[in-house]
């Protein structure tokens, strides 16, 4: 390939990407949650009653200090974390920063048992954002939360699936019980602006194997 075209094709693929950033922050307005899910793209249903504990952050539920802070390596996330609650449609909240991620402090910590939710945008108009490569997980890969105590809880990668919007398993994201479950959710599958941005949400489940003192 010569230079000139190698320019051009960077050229075609910067306005490509400017594009998709553009339409999925109109997205993310229109689909405030991933199914509850993440990002400034997508939509999300009330979470199951079961996935809604007291609204209380005090509270150590289960004896699990609050989450701080994430960290996945094998795609470079490292990001503190903010509380999501409900917006008044029912829907769960999202990240305001693009690169910030969220958990839903209305249902479990990670580290505790039940189902504990992360949100991410997948990308925002200034290009990709914090969980971009999500997506790329692969079964084994490490995830680290640290709670506001100086612990960390350390997760492995069980799974990683694509649901389109219509048959987000909410129960199962939000309300799973027995195991220690951590859930990471952002948007994917295919961008159709016309049908109110990304069609399907990016599901990466994950199990708890140690929680390390402060």
């Amino acid at each position: 390939m010569t230079t000139g075209r190698r320019a051009t094709t960077w050229r075609a693929v910067a306005v490509v990407l400017l594009l998709v950033g553009v339409a999925s922050l109109v997205m993310w307005s229109a689909h405030s949650d991933p199914r509850p899910a993440a990002g400034t793209t997508t939509t999300s249903p009330t979470p199951p009653p079961g996935a809604t504990a007291r609204a209380d952050e005090s509270s150590g539920r289960a004896g699990v200090a609050r989450p701080v802070a994430v960290s996945i390596p094998a795609i470079g996330v490292r990001s503190r974390l903010d509380g999501l609650g409900l917006n008044r449609d029912g829907t769960v909240e999202v990240p305001e920063d693009p690169g910030v991620a969220g958990w839903y402090r209305l249902g479990t910590r990670p580290g505790a048992r039940g189902s504990a939710v992360i949100l991410g945008h997948v990308d925002s108009m200034q290009g990709p954002a914090v969980f971009y490569r999500l997506s790329s997980l692969h079964r084994g890969d490490g995830v680290r939360v640290e709670l506001a105590d100086g612990s960390f809880v350390r997760f492995r990668v069980r799974s990683v699936a694509v649901y389109p919007i219509a048959r987000f398993p909410a129960e199962k994201v939000y309300a799973a019980r027995g195991h220690r479950i951590l859930n990471l959710v952002t948007c994917g599958g295919e961008y159709d602006a016309a049908a109110g941005g990304y069609q399907a949400n990016v599901v990466v489940q994950t199990r708890w194997v140690g929680t390390s003192p402060a």
